[in-house]
C-alpha cells in the first residue's frame, strides 16, 4: 500500500469515526430532552424512563470512547 492509499485510508476512517461522534451526540442530546419531558409527567412508566436513562448513559459512553479515539495519543 503507498503512502497516499494509507493516508486515504486513515482519512476516511477519522471521517467516520468524527461522523459516528456526531450521530451519537445528537442521539444524547435528543434523548435528554425527551427524559425531561417525559419527567416531568406524573403518569410516566417508570421502566421506559430507566431504559431511556440507561440508553443515554451507554451513548455517554460511545461517546467518550470515540472521542478519546480522536485525540492524539500524548505519550506517544
Amino acid at each position: 500500500m503507498t503512502d497516499k492509499e494509507e493516508q486515504d485510508k486513515v482519512d476516511r476512517e477519522l471521517f467516520r469515526n468524527v461522523e459516528k461522534l456526531r450521530q451519537l451526540r445528537i442521539e444524547h442530546r435528543d434523548l435528554d430532552e425527551v427524559i425531561s419531558r417525559l419527567s416531568m409527567d406524573i403518569h410516566v412508566d417508570e421502566v421506559e424512563l430507566k431504559r431511556l436513562k440507561k440508553r443515554k448513559l451507554m451513548l455517554r459512553d460511545q461517546i467518550e470512547r470515540y472521542s478519546s479515539q480522536l485525540i492524539p495519543d500524548l505519550n506517544a
